[in-house]
């Protein structure tokens, strides 16, 4: 017989207690890219998902409360891109509310479709839209790859109890 959760210190659903929990979750660390006419909007997401290998789908979620939820929402293409241990400042500006994304010291260039690239990332790719499924006050993107490159050079940043922090062997 295996040993369950200790009874007395479970909690009831809440959103505190989904916070906590992933707070123990490390996740890796991506910056979702998209332009509206000449203004690039992006964000940090630590939600992005490889949901299928043929054809190549991935996900990631969206809060429609967010400032870049407008350009998300009508979007044809997206950037996704997998940032570095050495992009803990890239990542938390693209959090950060208000913050100027696409100046300096952001480098990045207009790719394929229109879309945003970042430099010096991991790895990016351009991806076409395929679906926006509502859950609850969030989006669940679903965009299908269409071009990138995995070739960037360096160890994965992490997101982790509230955190930005560099993969540890």
């Amino acid at each position: 017989m295996t040993a369950g959760p200790r009874l007395g210190t479970h909690r009831l659903a809440s959103s505190d207690l989904l916070r906590s929990v992933f707070r123990r979750h490390a996740a890796g660390v991506a910056v979702i890219t998209a332009q509206d006419g000449d203004a690039p909007v992006g964000f940090t997401a630590t939600s992005l998902t490889s949901v299928s290998a043929e054809p190549p789908l991935l996900s990631f979620g969206i809060s429609t409360g967010a400032s870049s939820w407008p350009v998300i929402s009508r979007a044809g293409h997206v950037g996704v891109h997998i940032l570095g241990e050495h992009q803990q400042e890239l990542a938390a500006t693209f959090a950060r509310s208000g913050a100027d994304r696409f100046g300096a010291p952001t480098e990045w260039r207009t790719g394929a479709e229109g879309v945003p690239v970042l430099d010096d990332v991991l790895a990016w790719l351009v991806c076409r839209v395929v679906a926006r499924v509502p859950a609850a006050d969030h989006r669940i993107v679903l965009a299908e790859v269409v071009l990138g490159d995995p070739s960037g050079a360096g160890r994965p940043l992490l997101y982790h109890q509230g955190r930005f922090n560099g993969l540890r062997d």
